[in-house]
């Protein structure tokens, strides 16, 4: 029943409550790693919502079938009020053939939404024990798979865990089709575990710049652990020897029997014959790769296989999951670094300790599920103490805090127990009312709350000042000629009528 103008107002309308939705889920304060994972997926649910529905506004746009101009010459035509008179026949009939039709709207869809993220009852994606939540790797499987490669050394997990990276430091020998089946797996391991972890980052656009950068450094030949084998077959295998200085077999054949047969024992080839045919063995590869020579020319190892040369698009399959690799191990450096320290924490606890903090980790996932905002019980009003709970009651009577104190110069300001009280009178506000007032905030004035009975005492205390103040002129003496002792007063006044 809708038209096309009706599913681009539709789904512009969805795009915006979309984009509404991710801002709110973003703002929402995560308090732990689990809910922050379980945002990061709802956004991902919602971005890749978001991009199907702008597929479908976009082909709308496009109107390669026409459809939509036409519906607006329709509507927009000399025979408009035909067309909307015959939708709204449809519109009736529709109603009447369906009564008991009812349609949802879209925001009842997102109310929903909102309260499953302000409220959420389960988890989004699923983690092992061992990956607590993302909070660490589990790359047991792998391990087992490294350790079964033959020539491998048998270290133990947390040796793994620091050298599982460092593929540079294997010797080619050793990497064969175990190594790359172990490598493939890594790989597969780490690309899932950053999607239960990070949702919003994009793998395969990661995978695709590696793999640009990878054919760069291998062309360069750049590449740790692979470096470039250029020339012919005896440079390429590392030969001190060098063909391309010699212009015949019997020049090569003047360097002696010794010398013939460890060049070509470098190469793999057979060392056996006369010193003719080790000299045309030998000048045969001039200018050639291993890969080129004839099969025959190679010596047999002990299983009765001949000894080639590793095939150069295998060597560039296992340095290019090596590349991978490198950049996963540098996403998830957080996680394994947490992961080396869990190991080794629970290699140094006992097997009771370790029953200890699996009953721990499961106490705080629980309380990390719990709202933090739920409202606490304190039905006396109690003070919260350091944990976010109310003290307990016998320490809030010790202390006084249900005795409220009001002090006026303040501006009214309530302090709850006396201990609050008496240190506000040394503080910054307590002060600032006394200068107010034109009162000096001295020890006089002590649990003084008032401002009228502070006024009062200041006026009290001035004029007690001034009654003990020294007067010079009534309390000053002077003595006369006669030996009389007169204030100064009374001398400066007989002194004027010249009585003296």
């Amino acid at each position: 029943m809708e038209s096309l103008l009706e599913q681009q107002r539709r789904l512009h309308e969805e795009r915006e409550r979309l984009i509404d939705a991710i801002v709110q889920d973003q703002l929402l304060k995560k308090n732990s790693i689990r809910e922050q994972i379980n945002s990061d997926h709802r956004c991902r649910q919602l971005l890749d919502r978001f991009i199907e529905c702008t597929n479908k506004v976009k082909d709308l746009y496009e109107d390669k079938d026409n459809l939509r101009k036409e519906e607006i010459k329709a509507i927009s035509g000399p025979n408009e009020f035909a067309e909307f008179y015959a939708r709204l026949k449809d519109l009736k009939e529709f109603h009447k053939s369906h009564p008991n039709e009812i349609t949802v709207p879209m925001s009842v869809e997102f109310e929903e939404m909102k309260k499953s993220r302000e409220n959420p009852s389960e988890d989004v994606v699923d983690f092992t024990d061992e990956e607590g939540y993302g909070r660490y790797l589990d790359l047991h499987d792998c391990y087992e798979a490294f350790i079964n490669i033959k020539g491998m050394d048998k270290i133990d997990y947390l040796a793994y865990l620091e050298v599982f990276d460092k593929l540079a430091d294997i010797p080619k020998e050793r990497k064969n089709a175990d190594y790359k089946r172990y490598m493939e797996k890594l790989v597969q391991y780490m690309v899932e575990f950053i999607y239960r972890v990070k949702p919003l980052l994009d793998t395969e656009e990661e995978m695709h710049f590696v793999d640009r950068e990878f054919n760069d450094t291998w062309e360069d030949g750049k590449f740790p652990g692979w470096p470039r084998e250029t020339g012919g077959a005896l440079a390429k295998s590392g030969a001190h020897l060098d063909i391309s200085a010699f212009s015949s077999a019997e020049e090569v054949a003047s360097l002696g029997l010794d010398r013939l047969k460890s060049a070509l024992m470098a190469l793999g080839l057979k060392c056996g014959g006369t010193l003719e045919e080790r000299a045309q063995r030998l000048f045969g590869t001039k200018g050639k790769r291993l890969d080129e020579l004839d099969p025959s020319l190679f010596a047999r190892s002990k299983a009765g296989k001949v000894v080639r040369a590793s095939n150069p698009d295998k060597m560039k399959d296992y340095a290019m999951l090596e590349a991978r690799i490198y950049r996963l191990t540098e996403i998830l450096k957080e996680q394994r670094h947490a992961t080396k320290e869990n190991v080794l924490r629970k290699l140094a606890r006992t097997g009771a300790e370790r029953e200890e903090e699996s009953e721990s980790e499961e106490e705080v996932h629980e309380s990390e599920e719990e709202k933090d905002d739920d409202v606490i019980y304190n039905p006396k009003n109690l003070p919260l103490g350091w944990d976010g709970k109310p003290i307990p009651y016998w320490l809030y009577k010790l202390h006084g805090l249900n005795i409220y104190y009001n002090c006026e110069i303040c501006g009214n300001i309530q302090y709850r127990g006396p201990k609050a009280f008496q240190q506000h009178f040394a503080e910054w506000r307590h002060a600032h009312g006394m200068r107010c007032l034109g009162i000096p905030n001295t020890a006089h004035f002590a649990n003084v709350t008032k401002i009228e009975d502070a006024l009062a005492l200041w006026e009290r205390i001035r004029t007690e000042k001034e009654v003990e103040r020294w007067r010079p002129d009534l309390e000053e003496e002077y003595e006369d000629s006669a030996g009389n002792v007169v204030t100064r007063k009374v001398y400066e006044d007989l002194k004027r009528q010249g009585l003296l």
